[in-house]
């Protein structure tokens, strides 16, 4: 059979033969095979040149995506996989790239896990489970994060809840909420207690004092409508040490209080 045009068309190149096939090449399609109008191809070579064809395709498409930011195996595979590119034809464009080091997991792991380093605020378990969603293997995701120490992160999002909550909280609900958020930012209990201990915190007593007032104000508000005596003293001293407040210190207020 013959070839009796080759147009382009957008992105990829149309493809006529003598006996009215039709197919949609990329342009690498056309210089791999070496292909021109009038040429004499067979059977065999017309299934080599749209096998091909498709991986070309899908290897253009995967390069498309990773030329806006770096990706995963499992990303680019996800991105082909929307496009309809065969199951067959995808794993031999990754198998492609990763030669070439388009694609490279490790690299991506090791590359997310500094940027968090410089300017993120996330520990290692919220970083696993991150690296975990975008198909990285925990295997590699464990050999990367063993290579860096979170201290200076932990430290500096510490430095940042405690401008944030200082002069609001009493400090043993102060301490808590600091814990709490850097657990929950994926930390471990002892790296945040060692960020909380080098805190530099201002110790207000004056300020303390004020807020547990204004505390009991607001609970005695609530509970001296339904209770009094000594009833409306346990429900006050239980909500106001549920805010993190002494229990010496409810006490000596509530003498003066009630």
């Amino acid at each position: 059979m013959k070839i009796t045009k080759i147009e382009k068309k957008k992105r990829l190149y149309l493809l006529e033969l003598d006996d009215s096939k039709k197919l949609y090449i990329t342009e690498d399609t056309i210089v791999h095979f070496m292909l021109s109008k009038g040429m004499e191809i067979t059977e065999q070579e017309l299934k080599e040149i749209q096998v091909y064809a498709q991986f070309s395709y899908g290897k253009n498409l995967a390069l498309y995506h990773l030329s806006f930011k770096q990706r995963t195996t499992k990303e680019v595979k996800d991105y082909l996989t929307q496009h309809d590119i065969q199951p067959d034809i995808i794993s031999q464009v990754l198998d492609a790239l990763k030669k070439e080091n388009w694609i490279n997991d490790r690299k991506y792991a090791n590359s997310f896990i500094q940027s968090n380093l410089l300017t993120g605020d996330k520990g290692t378990f919220v970083l696993k489970q991150k690296l975990s969603q975008k198909g990285i293997s925990s295997t590699i995701i464990e050999e990367e994060l063993r290579q860096f120490d979170f201290t200076e992160v932990a430290e500096r999002v510490s430095e940042k809840l405690l401008k944030k909550y200082q002069g609001k909280l009493p400090s043993k609900a102060l301490q808590d909420k600091i814990l709490q958020a850097l657990i929950n930012k994926g930390f471990s209990y002892g790296q945040a207690k060692e960020a909380f201990h080098h805190l530099d915190i201002e110790e207000d007593q004056e300020n303390q004092q004020e807020l547990l007032y204004k505390e009991l104000d607001k609970q005695y508000r609530k509970y001296s409508k339904k209770y009094e005596g000594y009833d409306l003293k346990q429900r006050l001293t239980q909500a106001l040490a549920r805010k993190g407040y002494d229990f010496s210190d409810i006490a000596s207020a509530l003498r003066e209080y009630l």
